[in-house]
């Protein structure tokens, strides 16, 4: 079952998303906590309508949770069901948390006895699982992040520090300072670097109750940056996939990079 939720997880990341195509998401119950030890509880999933559970569930192998400290932790609790993957997350320490599934890995496709075949996995397993001898052999490298944000107490920054892979959001306004009628501004990078036009969706949640997805379309400037100013309080969804050549897999032709994020606004 988490070969097949992985390989899953490998396509939807891998792939530039449309806002009519299924989502890839962690939805935390809340972002903003205040207390000795609170506990949080996170669904995460994939699905036509943010954020409703009614397509596949998320995998949580490649969990990731950094503590405001920049130590990792370990989720607790996790469960996978028909629809949503669960788990919880005491709240130990005062400040950030970063939640991150992060998948890193290669997908290749070949032809063999006249029918095409296709492969993912890991980057280290191409040279015993895929003929390196195939006809029509086509390589690619993919990186995908799928996170969240919340915090105990006061923000703080340790956990927002990138770690120079794949595409990451640099939280220029702190991403649980967001308030209706505010503006904020944030930053991506891939690989550690700004990066311009990068074309951003940014969908509300609750799209199972509206006609249309009603997007917001943004490009990253010349610094990487964009805004967006909160229409309303809510939890939303912004993603957004880059493409190049520069990748370090042997034989690869490109790399696709992926980013889903969720985040809450507060009312005023």
């Amino acid at each position: 079952m988490n070969r097949l939720l992985l390989s899953f997880a490998f396509l939807l990341t891998a792939i530039p998303g449309t806002s009519y195509a299924h989502k890839v998401w962690l939805l935390p119950s809340q972002t903003v906590f205040s207390g000795p030890e609170p506990w949080l509880t996170v669904d995460a999933a994939v699905s036509n309508d943010l954020f409703y559970f009614n397509h596949f569930p998320l995998s949580l192998d490649n969990l990731v949770i950094t503590t405001p400290d920049g130590t990792e932790a370990e989720a607790q609790n996790k469960s996978t069901g028909k629809y949503r993957s669960v788990f919880d997350l005491p709240l130990t320490q005062r400040g950030t948390y970063r939640l991150a599934i992060v998948n890193d890995g290669a997908f290749a496709s070949w032809e063999e006895n006249g029918e095409r075949r296709r492969w993912r996995g890991s980057a280290a397993a191409i040279g015993t699982e895929v003929p390196a001898d195939a006809d029509n052999l086509r390589i690619t490298e993919s990186f995908g992040r799928i996170e969240t944000f919340v915090t105990n107490g006061a923000p703080s920054q340790e956990a927002l520090q990138p770690v120079g892979k794949g595409i990451e959001l640099i939280p220029v306004t702190h991403p649980n300072d967001l308030y209706s009628g505010e503006t904020a501004t944030f930053r991506f990078l891939v690989n550690g670097q700004p990066q311009k036009d990068m074309e951003i969706v940014v969908i509300e949640g609750g799209t199972r109750y509206r006609n249309s997805q009603e997007e917001l379309n943004v490009t990253t400037n010349e610094e990487g940056e964009f805004q967006i100013t909160w229409a309303e309080p809510g939890m939303y969804w912004i993603e957004t996939s880059h493409q190049d050549n520069e990748t370090k897999i042997e034989n690869a032709t490109g790399r696709r990079m992926s980013y889903a994020g969720t985040f809450e606004v507060l009312p005023q």
